[in-house]
């Protein structure tokens, strides 16, 4: 009983480190759920419902994770804000071996980084009101731009197109115009990627409005 007392307070260290510090311990399980909690409300009930992208769903999640527990066991390091900035100009020059992430995507992967080192930097200098505050408020905000004033979300489908004299600049309103009676989608551009003379057909990025398709 003597020993589990001792183990609990941090009394038994090994290698020059206590074994379980109760005070720490708590306090990243505290900080661990309520960021959790705030990254699930913005990513799994604000994003998800939206673009139904679950590839960006999981990334986000470990990425938050990630970002979090790296900045909480290595807050006494002293790097605070710069390890933070380094953090954003690392996460914001990813790009995957396909394609860039879409500025939506990015700008969700930039606040769920930006959530995750805020909460797990704060300390004594920020209250709890403070700091649940500003969650409450990066919530709210993006709840806002997401729901309530119904921005439509802009989605991206790759499409083979035969018809490859209307690619050409000048006929581009022509060619969305073939693309929306072809498709049914809303399209509001279109980008040309590549061009096979040989089969005589394009590879074309058409953007289209999500919601007008269903």
């Amino acid at each position: 009983m003597e020993l589990l007392l001792v183990l609990l307070n941090g009394g038994v260290e090994f290698l020059g480190t206590p074994i379980f510090d109760s005070s720490d311990f708590w306090k990243l399980i505290t900080k661990t759920a309520f960021n959790l909690t705030i990254i699930t409300i913005i990513i799994r009930y604000i994003y998800y419902p939206v673009t139904k992208n679950k590839d960006y769903l999981f990334t986000y999640f470990l990425i938050s994770l990630t970002v979090f527990l790296l900045c909480v066991l290595l807050d006494s390091v002293k790097l605070q804000l710069g390890f933070a900035l380094g953090l954003f100009a690392i996460f914001g020059i990813i790009r995957y071996r396909t394609d860039p992430i879409p500025i939506k995507e990015m700008t969700y992967l930039f606040l769920v980084i930006g959530i995750s080192v805020v909460n797990a930097l704060s300390n004594k200098k920020i209250s709890h009101a403070e700091l649940v505050f500003a969650n409450l408020l990066i919530v709210f905000v993006t709840f806002g731009m997401e729901r309530i004033w119904l921005l439509r979300h802009e989605t991206i489908k790759n499409v083979i197109y035969e018809k490859i004299e209307l690619i050409v600049p000048e006929r581009r309103e022509e060619l969305i115009q073939d693309l929306k009676k072809r498709t049914g989608l809303d399209v509001i551009r279109v980008e040309v990627r590549k061009i096979d003379l040989l089969k005589d057909v394009a590879n074309l990025r058409v953007f289209y409005y999500e919601e007008d398709s269903k």
